[in-house]
Formats: structure tokens, sequence, C-alpha cells
């Protein structure tokens, strides 16, 4: 062993401990594998950066650009939804159309995405045939990986795999050559989830009885807002005219938040009697959404939200007039520009340990906190002090574009429900032209006639020049941190090789292994892999592993495509632990899960996909 060799093993080491524990985020850790192979003189700045030119960066970003497209117009819901349909009663139906529908979207489009359009659905489906999330939303994530295993472009590893293959003169791996035995992976796994579930999957209540609920005006009454609301009128001679509500403070000082300012529309004659305002004042006034910088002006009228003390405490100090809500008022709360939703904060929120003041989530998101839920409390919490913690359920009150924009942001936030008004109702003629591109980049993969990075970003850039969605979209689609990830690890295997470790360890498999046959290789090779990817990414784990899987197969005479093939696939199989992949984090909260929820399962079910893997993949990719 050299110096070099020891200083890589304590790089890869200490990313590996820092992707189990979560210090850091995982995409930190990435850059801090590329500046430590650079600073230790490992590999050259060239070399270490190569990962941000790599073509499967750029592969893997426009294929999230295309995804973001089917779901920003509609496609993948109206999919989702139309195949549900067909359940009926039966629970077993059920589960096995879920996993098929989440199967065939994660062929072809992020299967984070793809959750997080199908587990609101899955969470209303259960509550309306009286299920509880926990005997679903498991199925809903394993469906998603076992349905990315089916194509090349199905999940990162299947991607690198075929890379590693192109860059060494090999023959990479085509489009549907995934399918066979990811179509045998994915029946098996739902045949065994579907005849299992019964006493394998947790029956676990939800987390908060809140899911239960989806309408805005049910969230509404369900919070008992019509009692929170109440009128502050600005006298004709205050203080406050011309002042903004961002100086006045509201909201920092009184926590009373302002919904809607009613202005009169001929402010220098209104109709008045002393401070008392007539109706035909209110009729002709006009409606203003109010942001920090709004200017209030005399007789305006403040629908406001908040405790009766604390709005009471607000009109002495400012000398605001003080009136009851108006049976129409609601509709400052729920209208088709704003309204409100629950949010559900999941395990890797950055806003846990943190306060609503702290995270400045109302400057950030542009959104309004009205009220905090945390599992097991029933005390109204204080909207300031309160720190969040995983499981906590906020809710928020803005324009439906902005809780449109909080659900995109996955890692932190999960929209409970589908309020109506949240997606909108896509143009018809966007779903038809996604339709059109999406096949159209499904047949060049297909047929192969361009490269699959030129296919990608070909369909991408079409994406977006024909309005499916638009660059701020297109950019908040993609997930950067998943990309960061491919692009800071993938040196690590050049590192790896450069060394000599890829060689070391090939020499210690082959010697070890290399006399008992093929089965025992493979099975080795396929656990090794899976346990990697249980506590790290499966990208990082197909990086780090892939090249010591071709190295093998040539040192040993086999093929090297079956050996790729099965380290993909054994990437794939993030089923035993909640931290394995995004999908299984996105459903631990609304399922209510514990980690040993995902071993009673998990553990059965890789067991059952290394074996139907090391017996088909011989069968289908010859090894000599």
């Amino acid at each position: 062993m050299t110096l070099e060799m020891w200083i890589t093993i304590g790089i890869l080491s200490s990313a590996i401990l820092l992707f189990i524990t979560e210090w850091l985020s995982v995409d930190l850790v990435a850059l801090g594998v590329v500046i430590s192979l650079s600073l230790t003189g490992i590999l050259i700045p060239e070399e270490a950066l190569t990962g941000f030119s790599s073509p499967i960066v750029i592969t893997v970003a426009a294929l999230f650009i295309v995804g973001g497209a089917v779901m920003e117009t509609g496609l993948a819901d109206t999919i989702s939804q139309k195949i549900i349909q067909f359940a009926g009663v039966s629970r077993f139906r059920l589960l096995i159309l879920i996993m098929g529908t989440v199967a065939l979207l994660s062929g072809f489009i992020s299967d984070t995405g793809t959750v997080a359009i199908m587990a609101p659905a899955i969470i209303s489906i259960s509550r309306n045939k009286g299920i509880n999330p926990s005997k679903l939303l498991i199925p809903l994530s394993f469906g998603s990986l076992l349905g990315g295993a089916t194509t090349l472009i199905g999940t990162p590893p299947n991607i690198v795999v075929s890379d590693l293959l192109h860059e060494n003169g090999l023959i990479p791996f085509q489009f549907f050559d995934f399918t066979p035995i990811g179509i045998a992976l994915l029946i098996s796994g739902v045949l065994f989830l579907a005849l299992t579930s019964r006493w394998l999957l947790p029956d676990h209540k939800p987390s908060t009885e809140l899911q239960r609920v989806d309408s805005p005006e049910e969230l509404v009454q369900l919070y008992k807002l019509p009692e929170d609301l109440y009128r502050l009128r600005v006298r004709s001679q205050s203080s406050l005219i011309e002042k903004t509500l961002q100086e006045i403070g509201l909201g920092s000082r009184f926590d009373v938040t302002v919904l809607e300012i009613l202005r009169p529309l001929d402010p220098r004659s209104p109709s008045r009697a002393g401070e008392r305002i007539f109706p035909n004042q209110e009729e002709g006034s006009t409606s203003i959404k109010p942001t920090p910088q709004t200017p209030l002006k005399a007789n305006d009228i403040l629908i406001c939200q908040g405790k009766i003390n604390d709005i009471s405490h607000a009109a002495a100090t400012l000398q605001l007039g003080v009136q009851p809500a108006e049976a129409e008022d609601q509709k400052a709360l729920v209208n088709n520009e704003v309204g409100v939703a629950e949010v559900l904060l999941p395990p890797r929120s950055r806003l846990i340990g943190k306060t609503l003041v702290s995270s400045r989530f109302g400057s950030l998101y542009q959104l309004t906190v009205l009220g905090i839920n945390q599992p097991g409390k029933e005390k109204s919490l204080d909207l300031k002090v309160t720190s969040l913690q995983f499981g906590d359920t906020l809710f928020v009150q803005g324009a439906w574009k902005n809780i449109r924009a909080l659900g995109e942001k996955r890692r932190d936030f999960v929209v409970i429900g589908q309020p109506e008004a949240l997606k909108g109702t896509p143009p018809r003629s966007k779903m038809i032209l996604s339709s059109l591109i999406l096949v159209g980049m499904l047949i060049l993969l297909v047929t192969s006639w361009l490269p699959l990075s030129t296919t990608a970003l070909i369909a991408a850039f079409l994406m977006i020049i024909t309005g499916c969605l638009d660059m701020k979209e297109a950019y908040n689609s993609v997930d950067w941190k998943s990309i960061i990830l491919i692009a800071g690890m993938l040196p690590m295997t050049t590192a790896l090789g450069k060394v000599g470790l890829v060689q070391l360890g090939t020499d210690w498999m082959a010697s070890t292994l290399g006399g008992l046959g093929e089965l025992p290789i493979m099975v080795a090779l396929f656990l090794i892999t899976s346990i990697f990817t249980q506590v790290i990414s499966n990208t990082a784990t197909t990086v780090l592993i892939a090249p010591i899987a071709l190295s093998l197969a040539l040192r040993l005479g086999y093929q090297p495509q079956a050996f790729l093939m099965l380290v993909a696939l054994a990437a794939s199989t993030a089923y035993a632990s909640p931290v394995a992949s995004p999908v299984n984090t996105l459903v631990m909260g609304s399922g209510n899960y514990r980690f040993s929820d995902y071993l009673k399962v998990g553990i059965p079910l890789i067991l059952i996909s290394m074996i139907i893997t090391v017996l088909l993949l011989p069968l289908l990719w010859p090894l000599s």
C-alpha cells in the first residue's frame, strides 16, 4: 500500500462517514472530495473537475428538465390518476395499480418527482377507502425504485454504467437493455408486496389527523380562521398614513397578519359619519393584495388574521378602528389568486431545529404561516419561538404560485393533499406538446440515432422553447444536489484507478472468489453494492463499485456488460433504509414510518432481487 492509496482511502472513508451521519449535505461532501483530491495531489485540477463536464451530469440534468415538463404540463398527474381509477374497491388491485403506475412513470422521468406527484393522491385514496397511508406509501416508494431499473434513463446508476462501458471502448447499453430483467424484478417486487402486505407492511395511523383534509375551505374551518379574522381601519387623521406595512410592523410587533386591504376608490370623499363606515363606501372600494412595501391610505380597511388579544393590542397601540370580520372576508384567505395549504416537514428539511423567524420563512417563500401543528400537542403554539421538528405541519397562506413553488422544494416540504387551485389546469395543448416531445425523445433513444446526452439536451431544449415550462421552472426542476453529487464523486473513480486501488480490489476479489465460479462472485458483488447503497447515494455507490466490477469481469474473462448491469440493479435496491433514497424519505413522514419498517420489508425484497438477478442475468447476458 502506497501513501497515495492511504490518502485516497482516507478521503473516501471520510466521505462515506459523512454520507452516513449526514453531518454535511451530500453535495457539500462531494465538493469536499473534489477539493481534497486536488489539494493532496492525487489528481491534478483538470482531473478533479472533469465530473462537471461529464456527459453523465449533462444527461441527468437534461432528463430532470424533461421530467419537470412532463409534471408541469399535468401529463404525469393525468396518467397516474387515470390508472388509479381502475383500482375499484380491491386493496390487492389498488396496491398493484399504484406500484405499476409509479413504475411506469419512473421508467421515463425522475422517481422523486413521480412519488411527489402521486403521494398526495395516495393519501387521499387511503382516506376515502379507510386504509392507513402506511399500507400504501412504501409500495409507492419501492415501485418507483423498481420502475427506474427498467430503462436506461430510469435511474442515474444505469446511465453511469453505460457511460463507463463507452469510455472503455465497449458497447454501451441501449434503451431497453435493462427492460427484461427490470420487468422481472418489478413483477416479483409487486407480487411480494401485494401478497405479504397484510403482515409486513405496517398499519400505523397518520402522525397527524390533519392529513385527512385537503380542501382549502375545509382547512379554513378546521383551523377556525373565521373566528380569527378581524377588520382594522386606518382613521382619516392617523399617523400611519403613507407608512408601509413593514414600517408599522403588524406582524413582527403584534403577530397580526394582513390578508387583504380594501381601499376606497375616492379616498378624498368617503361616506362616513364620525368613524363608522357605511356600506356604500365598501361597495366603492378596491381590493389590494398587501406586500411589506404597501403604503397605507386614509380609511383603508385591513382584513387581518390574529388572536383577539393581539388584534386589540395592535388597534390600541396604533389607534386603529377595530371591527368584526364579515362573511365575505373569507375570500381574502381562499380565491383564485391566493389560498391555504398544509405543509409537512420531512426528515431532511433544513427548517428542522429552526424557528420561523430564524429561517426567514416569510421573506424566503413569500407565504404566511397561520398555524403550526406538532404531533401529540393540541395547544396553540407560538409562531415566533417554536422550534420546528420533523413531522410538524405548517398551515400556510399566500399566492397559489408560491404554495406550488414550496411543494417543488421536496427536500424541505411536502404539501399535503391536493388543493384544487394549487396546480390549476395546464393548457391541454401543453400536455400534448410535452407528450410528443417525450415520445420523440424515446424514439431517438431506442433507435440510437443520437448519443444519449445529445438526445436528452434536445428534448429539454424543446420543452423550454415550446413553453411546456419556463426557464425558472426548468432550473427548479433540476435536483442540483444530485447533479453536484454525481459531478463531485466521478473524480473518485479516476483517483481509485490512478493510485491502483481498483486493481487492488480486483485482485482481492479475483483471488478470494475467482475459483468459486460466477455465481458466488455475482452474489458477493450484488450484496456489497446493495449494502453500500443503503447508506450512501445509489449514484455514488455505482461510481465506486462499477470500475471494480468492470476490471474484475475483464480479469476473469467474463462479459463486462453483465457485471455492470448487476451493479446498477443492485444499486437500485435502496429498500432497507429511509435515507437510502429520497423517495423513501419523502413518504416517511406521511406514512408515520419507523426505521424498522423499512428493514422488515426491504431486506426480504433485496434478497428476492438478488436471487432473480444472479439467476436471470447470465441467461440474458451470457458471461462468456
